[in-house]
C-alpha cells in the first residue's frame, strides 16, 4: 500500500533574474492569511481533513536567479524527498536559459510541480509556449505587473492542489496495488487450470524476448536500417540513423515506399536490385546512390534480407553511408597528389636552377668579355633573356612546392587590398566591374606582402578570363574561426583564427573534374598560348607555404568563388635577417674565398667568375674536402661561399657553423636553388647573413661577394 501524504507542502520556488521580484514574493506570501479556500473545504470533504479553518499558512520560499539554478534546485529537492509544490518562473532571464526552456526542463524532471509563468512581454504566444512545454493543467500564466492578491490566491490554491494531486495519486496507486493483489490471488487459484496454457505463454515470452532484442539492436544501431513490406516496399519502421541520411522525418517515411519518396536516382538500378533479391533472397554490399530530401546525393552500400516477423514476411534493409568517407578519401588523395607533384616540381626546379646558373653565368661572362665578337651579342642576349624566363618558371615551381624565398611580416590585409584596388581595376579592363567589400579593420596576418599581392592578381586575372563577355569581380575579406568539425570536412584546414580573402566572379564556372585538377602545375582550360597553367598552382603553393589553404566553389554557368585562408599573426615576428649591404663601387678584390658546391659545373663557373675579379679561390665538392682545405688554409680564408644542400650528411649551414666557431670574423654566403627557408632558424646566428638565390649572372655573384666582404664585421 502507498503512503498517503498527510502534510501540506508549502514549499515554493521563485525563478527570476531580478532580486527585487524575489523580495516582492516573500512580502506577499509571508503575510499571514486566515481565509480558508474552497479547495481546502473540498479537501476536507474528500479526505476527512480536520485542519483548522483559520490556521495561518507560512510558505517556504526559495530563490533561483537563473534557469540553470532553478532546474538544479528542483533536482536537489526531489533527491532530498522535499519537492516543491509551486514554482513562479519569469520568461526572460538573460544570459542563460529563458523561462520557456527552464520550464520545459523542470516539467521533464518533476511533472507534478505546479508552475506559474510570469511575463511582462508578448514574445511568446500561448501556442508557442505549449509547442515547447506542452499542454498541462499544472501550468498557468501570470501577467506582469501582477496584483498581490493574484499571487496570494495562486499560492493558496495551487499548493493545496499539489497536496490533493499527491493524495489522489497515492489512492490510485493503492487501487492499482489492490487490483494487482486480487489478480495474483486469482492466478494462484487458477494455476492448475492454466497448465495447458503455460507452455504457450513460455513460447510467447521467448518470442517476445527475441523481438525485444531485435528491436533494441535495430533502434540502437549506428548504421541506417529499415523494415519494409516485400510486396510494395513500404516502410513500416526505420531506426534513428536512417532519418538524417534521407533528411526526412519519421512520419514522412513510415507508410511510404522509396519510389514515392524519390530516394532512388536510377530506377533501373532499383529494378536490377529487386530481381537479384527475388532470385537470391539476400543482397550484400550493393553499391548505389540515393537522393536525400535536400537534393544531396549519398553514396551507399545496401544490404537486403528477407525474414519473418511473427508469421508475416518482411524485408530488412541495412544501408552504409559512404558519402563522407569517400569525400575524405578524395580530399586525402588530392592532397597527396599535390604533395607528390610539389616534391617532383621542387626537385625539377632545383636541378633546373643549377643548369640555368651555368647558362646565365657563362652567357653573361661571354657578353662582358672584350674579345667577344659584337655580332654575337644579340644571340647571347637572347640566350640570357630565355634563361631569365626559364628562371621565372622555376620560381613558380618553387612557389608551388613551397620552397621559394619569403620575407614574412605582419601584413594589414585591408590596407594591402586597398593599395591594389586601382591597379586591379586597370588589370581587368573597363568591361569588368571590380567591387571590394572590406571590414573597417582585420587582424594582421603573418605573410610576405609581395606574395599575397601575386596571389590576388592571379585570382583576379583568372576571374577576368572566366568572363568572356564582361562581368563582375568581387573581393571581400573577413575574420573566421575554424573548428574541429570544419577540419573534419576539409582536410586541408587547420583549427584556429584566420583571415579569409574571397574572390568571386560571374563567369562560366567549372565542373567537378576541372576543380579536381585546378591547382596542378601546367593544367589550364585556356586556349593554347593563352596560359601557362602556373597561375593557380603558384597561388596554391604560396598560400600553403604561409600555413593557409585555398578552397574553391563553382557551378557551371553561374561563376566561381576562391577563398584564401591565412593564419592571424598572434606573436612578434622573429626571422633570420638576409644581409643587404650597399652596393660596392668596385667588383674587384683580392681576398681568399672557400667555395663549397656539389655541382662540378657550377663550381668551375664560380671559380672562373671570382678569379676574373681578382679573388683567390679554394674549391671543394663536398664537406669532407672543404674541411681538409680549411685545415690547410683557414688562416687565409676570408669568405665561405657554400651551397645549403651538400652531400655526405652535412648541410652548408652546419659547415658554416663549424667554421665560424673556429674563425668568428669569417664572412658567409649561402646559395641554393631552393630558398632560404631551408635554414634552421634555431641555428642561424643573430648577426645578418647573405643568401644568393640560384640562378644568377656573373655580375650578381661578383656584386654579392663584394658587398658581403665590405659589410661591417660581426660583433
Amino acid at each position: 500500500m502507498s503512503t498517503v501524504v498527510k502534510e501540506r507542502n508549502d514549499r515554493i520556488l521563485v525563478i527570476d533574474d531580478n532580486p527585487a521580484i524575489h523580495e516582492d514574493f516573500r512580502k506577499v506570501l509571508n503575510t499571514p492569511r486566515s481565509r480558508r479556500s474552497a479547495l481546502a473545504e473540498t479537501e476536507a470533504m474528500l479526505f476527512g481533513d480536520a485542519s483548522q479553518t483559520n490556521q495561518p499558512i507560512n510558505f517556504q520560499i526559495d530563490s533561483a536567479y537563473q534557469g540553470e539554478d532553478g532546474v538544479e534546485m528542483v533536482q536537489r529537492s526531489l533527491a532530498a524527498g522535499l519537492p516543491y509544490a509551486l514554482a513562479f518562473a519569469d520568461v526572460r532571464m538573460p544570459p542563460g536559459w529563458d523561462g520557456i526552456e527552464t520550464i520545459t526542463r523542470i516539467c521533464q524532471i518533476d511533472p507534478a510541480l505546479q508552475i506559474v509563468i510570469c511575463t511582462a512581454y508578448s514574445d511568446y504566444s500561448w501556442e508557442e509556449m505549449t509547442r515547447n512545454v506542452g499542454v498541462s493543467e499544472n501550468i498557468l500564466i501570470l501577467k506582469k505587473p501582477f496584483d498581490n492578491i493574484e499571487v496570494m490566491q495562486l499560492a493558496h490554491v495551487l499548493t493545496p492542489k499539489w497536496f490533493l494531486n499527491q493524495q489522489h495519486k497515492c489512492r490510485l496507486n493503492d487501487l492499482d496495488d489492490l487490483v494487482t493483489q486480487r489478480t495474483q490471488e486469482l492466478r494462484t487459484a487458477n494455476y492448475r487450470l492454466k497448465s495447458e496454457v503455460l507452455e504457450r505463454q513460455l513460447a510467447e515470452q521467448a518470442l517476445r524476448l527475441s523481438e525485444e532484442r531485435f528491436s533494441k539492436a535495430f533502434n540502437s544501431s549506428p548504421i541506417p536500417m529499415a523494415i519494409q513490406r516485400p510486396q510494395d516496399e513500404r516502410y513500416i519502421d526505420v531506426n534513428d540513423r536512417f532519418l538524417p541520411m534521407t533528411a526526412l522525418g519519421r512520419d514522412d517515411v513510415i507508410g511510404h515506399s522509396p519510389t514515392e519518396l524519390k530516394l532512388w536516382i536510377d530506377p533501373e538500378e532499383r529494378r536490377r536490385m529487386l530481381e537479384k533479391l527475388r532470385r537470391d533472397k539476400t543482397i550484400r554490399n550493393w553499391p548505389c546512390r540515393l537522393r536525400a530530401q535536400t537534393g544531396d546525393v549519398r553514396e551507399v552500400l545496401l544490404c537486403l534480407e528477407l525474414f519473418n516477423l511473427g508469421n508475416e514476411p518482411y524485408l530488412l534493409s541495412i544501408t552504409e553511408d559512404l558519402t563522407e568517407r569517400r569525400l575524405l578519401e578524395n580530399q586525402l588523395r588530392h592532397a597527396q597528389k599535390l604533395e607528390a607533384i610539389g616534391k617532383l616540381a621542387a626537385g625539377v626546379a632545383h636541378d633546373f636552377n643549377n643548369l640555368l646558373t651555368i647558362i646565365q653565368g657563362y652567357t653573361s661572362l661571354s657578353l662582358n668579355r672584350p674579345t667577344t665578337e659584337p655580332e654575337l651579342h644579340p644571340f647571347l642576349t637572347e640566350v640570357l633573356n630565355a634563361a631569365g624566363r626559364a628562371a621565372t618558371l622555376t620560381r613558380q615551381l618553387l612557389a608551388f612546392s613551397r620552397k621559394q624565398v619569403m620575407q614574412t611580416t605582419a601584413v594589414d590585409v585591408t590596407a594591402l587590398i586597398g593599395q591594389l584596388t586601382q591597379m586591379l581595376s586597370r588589370l581587368i579592363g573597363e568591361d569588368f566591374a571590380l567591387h571590394v567589400s572590406l571590414p573597417p579593420s582585420l587582424p594582421r596576418v603573418l605573410a610576405d606582402a609581395g606574395n599575397i599581392e601575386q596571389v590576388l592578381m592571379n585570382l583576379v586575372v583568372n576571374a577576368r578570363d572566366a568572363m568572356s563577355r564582361g562581368g563582375r569581380v568581387t573581393i571581400s575579406a573577413a575574420q573566421v574561426g575554424i573548428d574541429a568539425e570544419y577540419v573534419r570536412r576539409n582536410s586541408e584546414g587547420s583549427i584556429g583564427q584566420f583571415v579569409c580573402l574571397s574572390v568571386t566572379d560571374t563567369g562560366c564556372g567549372m565542373d567537378l573534374s576541372t576543380q579536381a585538377r585546378l591547382f596542378e602545375p601546367f593544367f589550364t582550360t585556356k586556349d593554347i598560348g593563352k596560359g601557362t597553367g602556373m597561375g593557380l598552382a603558384t597561388a596554391y603553393g604560396i598560400i600553403k607555404q604561409h600555413g593557409g589553404w585555398i578552397e574553391v566553389s563553382s557551378e557551371v554557368g553561374v561563376g566561381s568563388t576562391f577563398k584564401v585562408y591565412l593564419p592571424i599573426c598572434t606573436s612578434p615576428i622573429e626571422s633570420a635577417v638576409i644581409h643587404q649591404a650597399p652596393p660596392s663601387v668596385t667588383l674587384m678584390g683580392h681576398e681568399t674565398i672557400l667555395v663549397v658546391v656539389d655541382e662540378e659545373g657550377i663550381l668551375d663557373l664560380m671559380a672562373k667568375i671570382l678569379e676574373m675579379h681578382g679573388y683567390r679561390t679554394l674549391a671543394a665538392l663536398n664537406p669532407d674536402r672543404s674541411l681538409e682545405v680549411w685545415k690547410a688554409n683557414h688562416g687565409q680564408v676570408d669568405l665561405l661561399l657554400t651551397d645549403l644542400v651538400l652531400p655526405n650528411g652535412m648541410t652548408g649551414q652546419e659547415l658554416a657553423t663549424k667554421l665560424v666557431a673556429e674563425k668568428p670574423n669569417l664572412k658567409v654566403i649561402y646559395t641554393s636553388g631552393y630558398s632560404s627557408s631551408l635554414l634552421d632558424p634555431t641555428a642561424v646566428p643573430k648577426e645578418a647573413f647573405t643568401f644568393l638565390q640560384k640562378p644568377y649572372q656573373a655580375e650578381v655573384l661578383a656584386q654579392i661577394v663584394r658587398n658581403c666582404l665590405d659589410a661591417k664585421p660581426n660583433k
